[in-house]
């Protein structure tokens, strides 16, 4: 080996170690709190007064499911969930988004956003299967859920709007969609307008955007599991060649903070102070299943999102925007900025609700959902 190299490669091996001791030391840090943080989440549980402490939040009941695979090969997992008999959509509404006399009802698609999975959809699912009004498509996004991880590359947004894409060809090859995006999940939908607007206003007749953002991710904490959102911002470049190095390392920092990650998970996804124990729980549970690996992936294309001219082609259709009032993740002013870009939107401000507002404050996201879709109709 010649000195330069002998030189670069020492260098390489100083350099890992020394990712690798921050991340030792990080793990350490985290485990020294361990026991004062699992006595304060027993002292956040005691005394609540759980709404959902019976509520199932497992598996819900699908008529069909099946895996999408991508044209760059990751196979994505996809729930479909069937109209109650006889349910059509009404036959004016029908001809005038698919220019002729089909009674094909909407296909509701439902796109869940980072470090979640399809579940994150869990009441609106429970709600308008209830209703049996609608087919609807459910499916877990790259790296997510019981779908596969890309296996060389970043992941780009332009590519789960290509995922989308997949998915509708495979499941709704035909009909009016209406596409409902959370968070990362709205983001993806943007990606999906910018690359393909003219499907607004044909195919595509509505769109739900909640609690997302059209760009400016740089100046928030944007849905960070437990280890990464401690550390912060300006530590993302070293977690992330750490990430490379020793993931392993810290997907077990990670669950050896679970009590942690479950309080982080409260403060930063919930807008009441003291919410249900087993909505945090849930929601914690499917943050705590995306690897570390995915996550750093994930960062440096959300960091550099920025899509708000890709809004015009939502114009084509309506639109309906709702965010929690105390979202710290993706705040008001986000969603404030996508309907200045969208002024005949419908905007749905729910009061002391944050991130993940189609969990915490499910009644009244259901309430707006339902009376959108009915107007769509009338």
């Amino acid at each position: 080996m010649s000195r330069l190299g002998a030189l670069a490669s020492q260098s390489m091996r100083k350099r890992a170690g020394l990712l690798g001791a921050v991340v030792g030391v990080a793990a350490v840090g985290v485990a020294a709190g361990v026991v004062a943080e699992r006595a304060l989440v027993r002292r956040s549980k005691r005394g609540t007064t759980d709404r959902y402490a019976d509520e199932d939040f497992g598996q819900q009941a699908y008529d069909e499911s099946t895996t999408v695979t991508t044209a760059d090969g990751t196979d994505l997992y996809v729930e479909i969930v069937e109209p109650a008999d006889g349910v059509e959509l009404d036959a004016q509404f029908a001809a005038s988004v698919t220019g002729a006399g089909s009674s094909l009802e909407p296909t509701l698609v439902f796109v869940h956003g980072f470090c979640l999975d399809m579940g994150t959809f869990h009441f609106q699912r429970k709600e308008l299967t209830r209703r049996g009004d609608y087919r609807m498509v459910f499916y877990d996004q790259p790296g997510h859920g019981r779908s596969g991880k890309l296996e060389t590359g970043e992941y780009e947004l332009p590519a789960l709007a290509e995922a989308l894409h997949a998915v509708i060809d495979e499941t709704v090859p035909d009909g009016p969609l209406i596409l409902i995006g959370h968070s990362m999940g709205g983001m993806a939908v943007m990606a999906f307008a910018e690359r393909y607007p003219e499907l607004f206003g044909d195919r595509v007749v509505a769109t739900v955007l909640m609690a997302t953002s059209g760009g400016r991710l740089e100046e928030t904490k944007f849905g960070l599991p437990a280890l990464i959102a401690r550390a912060g911002t300006p530590l993302l470049p070293l977690v992330n060649s750490a990430t490379r190095l020793s993931g392993g390392v810290i997907d077990r920092a990670r669950q050896a903070s679970s009590d942690l990650a479950w309080l982080l998970t409260r403060r930063y996804g919930f807008g009441n102070p003291r919410p249900s124990p087993a909505l945090v729980s849930y929601v914690e549970d499917m943050n705590s299943r995306t690897s570390a690996e995915t996550v750093a992936r994930y960062l440096r294309t959300l960091y550099t999102h920025a899509r708000y001219p890709a809004l015009k082609a939502l114009r084509n259709t309506p639109t309906l925007v709702i965010v929690g009032d105390k979202d710290m993740i993706t705040p008001v002013t986000h969603s404030e900025e996508i309907v200045r870009h969208l002024p005949e939107a419908e905007f749905v401000k729910v009061p002391d609700s944050g991130h993940v507002v189609m969990l915490e404050h499910a009644d009244e996201v259901n309430a707006a959902l339902v009376e959108f879709l009915e107007k769509l109709t009338a």
